[in-house]
């Protein structure tokens, strides 16, 4: 539990906001599959631009998300509290990145991304379990987002 006053400053507020994907990761049970449930909007939004624009924007979340980690996990005492779900964002993004915006590939990419990062396969669980930072925290979902654009894309190809 932090206190009031680690979070009195402005910087502080914003990066709690930031690392909590707007306070999802406040959410009282499974917070980092409701501060997943951000990346559909997001997903939407991204879609609508061209490749080198949603890398360019995928590449600045991804970094963000190694900056906000890294200090919310100060702020909090604990490098993977589970308040932090901006590394989810991240995740998600990566399982649907490049792709169409469609309700079937954002429900069924959401729920390969849980499942991959929940059961965290190799190299995922490295990162989760050896760097106790703001880049660990979020390379461990940066993999499971890729291992569910794998299973996404082979569902949208034999089902599509």
């Amino acid at each position: 539990m932090i206190d009031r006053h680690q979070t009195d400053t402005p910087l502080q507020r914003l990066i709690l906001f930031l690392a909590s994907n707007a306070g999802l990761g406040y959410a009282p049970i499974a917070s980092g599959t409701v501060g997943s449930l951000m990346g559909i909007p997001f997903f939407y939004y991204l879609s609508c631009f061209g490749w080198p624009l949603q890398l360019v924007t995928f590449a600045a979340l991804l970094f963000l998300s190694f900056w906000a980690c890294d200090e919310a996990g100060k702020i909090y005492g604990e490098a993977d509290d589970g308040r932090i779900v901006i590394d989810e964002l991240v995740g998600y993004l990566a399982t649907v990145l490049f792709l169409p915006f469609s309700w079937p590939a954002a429900i069924i990419g959401f729920f390969w991304f849980r499942l991959f990062d929940i059961t965290k396969p190799t190299p995922a669980s490295w990162f989760d379990r050896e760097m106790k930072n703001g880049i660990g925290v979020t390379l461990d979902d940066l993999v499971a987002g890729i291992y569910a654009a794998i299973a996404l894309r082979l569902c949208l190809w034999i089902f599509g």
